[in-house]
Order: C-alpha cells, then structure tokens, then sequence
C-alpha cells in the first residue's frame, strides 16, 4: 500500500513538473536554408522539436490561441498552415512571388504576408485562408507589414523604399507615406498603439512614429545595418538588432536613447521577446544560433543552435 502511494505521489510529482515544463512559453525559429522550423523551450533554452515543413521558410505567425503556426515559403509563393497539436502542415494557400514576412491581427482574423516581387501585401483570413486583397504599396520588395494592436492599420516597409506605407485594413488600400531612411526593416508597435519603430537598414537609424498622425517624432542613431524590432509588453523599450554590428541596442521609450547594447551571433535579423519581457531571442542568420537575451541585465545568457540560417523567431 505504502509503495503504491509513493509510486502515485512521484508520479503526480512528475506529471506536475512535466506540465510546469510544458507550459513555459515555446519559441519557433523558421531556419531558411535547412528548410526547418526549430521549437525551443524558453524553460531550458533548448531545442526540443525540429519541424521539416516547407523548403524555403521565412516569415512566420502564430495563431493567438496557439493551434496554428503560419509560414511563408517562397519556392512554392505559398503560405504554409501547421497544426500544431499534431506538428503537421494541413493547408498550403497561394500567396505570390518571393513572400516574406508574415504578421496576424491581435485577434487572429487576419493575416498580412508581404510579397516582395509582386510589389504588394496580401491580406488573408486566417481561419479559412481566402484572400481578401493584393495591397500595391509604393516601395518595391515589400518586407514586412505588421498590423498596429487595433487592427486598424498596417506598416509595410520595403528593401527599395525610403518611407513606411501605410495601409488602411477596412479599406484595403495605401493611404499614406511616412518619409524615414533607405531600406526600412523591421517595425513595431508599443502595445497601447500610440507609437510604432522602424529601423532603417542604409541609414543606420530608428525612427519613432506617432500613429496618430502618422509622423515622425524621433530618429535615434543606431548600429551598422539596423534591421530587426522588438518592444518590451510594458512599452517601455525597444530592441533593435544591428546586421553588421552583430549587436542588439535597447532604446528606452520615454527618452528615446539608447540605454544599452548586447553581443549577439553573426547578422542578428528578426526577434521576439517572453511574455512577461523576461527574455529577448535573437535569431542569427550567419551563426546558425538564436541568442537569448536577459532583459534585466542586457547580458546574453545562451546561444541556442539551430538550423541553417535563421530567419526570425515568433513565441508563444
């Protein structure tokens, strides 16, 4: 009697650490080149699932409630659905030529996949995959198209451009140009919506945008080929990845300087930050390594192998 009891109780004991375990935030790497995505544990910081998908993964997004990851694949113009319950894709819809970056509306409606040879965006519904609109904005290789937390707007931006596109999600169309640097990379908006920041790869510049009005209000000096964005849930920092530096800076939001800069593997490109804003990871896209970030510190604590050229990360 006594034994089974103890068995029950180390039993309980195990399951309970296994879903303490289980329930950390996951972090999903699409690796270009090996045509993987890589599944790591933000408990462990190691990688505990790799997912041979698509062929050329580049753009990814996660459904809000965490039963579908999204990805681009550019061989095949296409979006790949995984399952995520079984790790298997269910659904491949047509996107366009060179599809890159791939974003969801915070209620996960949406879907907004940059096109880069069709010079356009494409918004899908997220559940069923029909295409809504081909979006034409004004810069060519449109890069990325990240939705604002309201749903109301997208910023696109592009390798050939010099200014943010702004598109009206209801009307399904450009109704604006905010004027920044060459070659705008990544953006993010702060979690209240009020500001957005674009970092421009040519001009080494972080721009901070009123969304109001669609302006800017702030350029801050980055590193050498400022590319990938990042913002704290608390609003209060944005991280910037620098390709040629092989560094991500921290800007503080209310001063709009920069308050830190952390080593990171060769050519950091896109990145995604914990819920509770614990950790920043990086992916390096010439180091085959995401580096995992203390945001308390701004001390890299882990560099996390994975595959061949890692274009970005998503977490959930």
């Amino acid at each position: 009697m006594r034994k089974t009891t103890l068995k029950a109780a180390l039993a309980l004991t195990f399951y309970g650490f296994a879903g303490a375990v289980l329930a950390a935030p996951l972090a999903y790497v699409p690796n270009e080149k090996s045509g993987t995505v890589s599944v790591i544990d933000t408990a462990t910081d190691t990688v505990t699932t790799t997912l041979k998908i698509s062929e050329r993964p580049r753009g990814i997004a996660i459904a809000p409630d965490g039963s579908r990851l999204y990805l681009t694949d550019s061989p095949t113009e296409s979006l790949i659905v995984v399952d995520l319950a079984s790790g298997k894709p269910v659904a491949s819809w047509k996107l366009g030529d060179s599809p890159e970056g791939l974003y969801i509306s915070r209620d996960g409606k949406l879907l907004a996949a940059a096109v880069e040879e069709d010079n356009s965006v494409a918004l899908l519904e997220a559940v069923t995959g029909k295409t809504l609109a081909h979006i034409k904005v004004k810069g060519e290789n449109p890069e990325h198209a990240v939705f604002s937390p309201d749903g109301k707007w997208l910023y696109a931006s592009a390798e050939d451009a010099e200014q943010v596109d702004v598109i009206d999600v209801a009307a399904m169309k450009q109704v604006a140009q905010i004027p920044v640097a060459k070659r705008p990379r990544g953006i993010g908006f702060t979690p209240d919506g009020s500001r957005a920041y674009v970092a421009c790869e040519i001009g080494n510049t972080v721009f901070a945008i009123d969304v109001a009005t669609h302006t800017v209000i702030a350029s801050i000096p980055a590193g050498k080929f400022s590319n990938g964005i990042a913002i704290s849930p608390d609003g209060k920092r944005v991280y910037v990845s620098n390709g040629k530096d092989a560094t991500v800076m921290a800007i503080d939001t209310a001063t709009n300087t920069v308050v830190g800069t952390v080593p990171v593997g060769k050519r950091p490109w896109n990145m995604a930050i914990t819920p509770d804003g614990a950790k920043l990871y990086v992916a390096n896209g010439r180091s085959d390594t995401v580096t995992v970030i203390d945001t308390a510190s701004l001390k890299a604590i882990k560099d996390v192998p994975v595959g061949s050229f890692p274009w970005g990360v998503v977490i959930r």
